[in-house]
């Protein structure tokens, strides 16, 4: 695939918004993805490539979580490894899928998350009471989030904040600080087996994987739930728009 510098340009730039925004709230992915779809790539090689610029990114967040002390590692060794079992299968689930099936679902994925980001009430700060145990936390929420992830990945990070909220009695920055070590986590093992399977665009994702980690740097140090009021709709936009322009291809109409 051949790229000019406006648009490695952009997609370092794509990077660097993602990796702001998913390290404040979530939703990274709804700006990678759609835009690396726009570029031509098939849609497996685009959530391959997703991955790698995204792992990235929730590296660098975990980093900064981590030496703030807002998160025990020892107490989520179960969390992650089901998470990294989840993301796996999701993974080779959806490399057994045919690409042009693939092609025609995607639209409707993204725009079923756009509609979730418009509608979901924000979450709010404070602890909450503990619906699950940590033992059942893991084995369910974790598990399934984290095969959602390998099979599709936008909104991750929404979906484990919201569990660790309103079923671990999380509060808001702790929810925050733990789930970018599990979308670490189920991004490094979807990414293991879509680079087994000749899924990633290397060059491109190590591009967009500078901007992430300047922007995951960034978000991480914004606090959790200020600054956010833009996010959503930017998100929400955005993705409207790039599932637009991706249905009309299958259609083969032109939005330009």
């Amino acid at each position: 695939m051949e790229f000019d510098a406006l648009l490695l340009i952009l997609l370092f730039a794509t990077g660097l918004v993602a990796g702001f925004v998913d390290s404040i709230a979530g939703g990274g992915g709804l700006i990678a993805l759609p835009v690396l779809l726009s570029t031509g790539m098939p849609p497996l090689m685009a959530l391959g490539t997703n991955k790698l610029q995204g792992s990235f990114g929730t590296l660098a967040a975990s980093v900064y979580f981590v030496r703030k002390k807002l998160v025990n590692l020892r107490q989520m060794r179960l969390m992650i490894l089901m998470t990294f079992l989840g993301a796996m299968a999701g993974t080779l689930l959806v490399q057994q899928i045919d690409a042009s099936v693939l092609a025609l679902i995607m639209p409707g994925l993204l725009v079923l998350m756009a509609l979730y980001f418009m509608f979901s009430n924000k979450v709010q700060d404070g602890d909450t009471e503990r619906r699950l145990g940590p033992l059942t936390f893991a084995l369910s929420c974790t598990t399934a989030i984290g095969f959602y992830d390998g099979f599709f990945g936008p909104g991750t990070g929404s979906f484990f904040v919201i569990a660790f909220v309103a079923l671990a009695g999380y509060s808001l920055p702790k929810a925050t600080a733990n789930t970018k070590i599990l979308n670490f986590t189920s991004n490094i093992a979807s990414l293991i087996f879509f680079a087994v399977g000749g899924q990633v665009v290397w060059m491109i994702g190590l591009l967009m994987a500078c901007g992430q980690i300047i922007g995951g740097f960034l978000g991480a140090r914004v606090v959790v739930n200020k600054g956010t009021g833009w996010i959503r709709p930017l998100i929400v936009t955005m993705t409207l728009g790039m599932s637009a322009k991706l249905i009309a291809d299958q259609f083969g109409f032109s939005l330009v």
